[in-house]
């Protein structure tokens, strides 16, 4: 299976994060004039690699 960052559709995704953390990234948003999920996006885009391989295990 191969994952990369190529398409526009767009998935909900629900996350337990620590509350902390989920104010400072709001914060950030505001700050950087953004949406939450642009700057969640922005943030796994840089870093995440271009592109992950997932090989499944061979069966014996």
């Amino acid at each position: 299976m191969i994952c990369s960052m190529t398409t526009d559709r767009k998935h909900r995704l629900t996350l337990l994060i620590n509350s902390s953390l989920s104010k400072h990234a709001k914060a950030q948003a505001l700050v950087e004039e953004v949406t939450l999920t642009q700057l969640v996006e922005k943030a796994l885009i840089r870093y995440l690699p271009q592109e992950t391989i997932i090989k499944k295990p061979e069966l014996i």
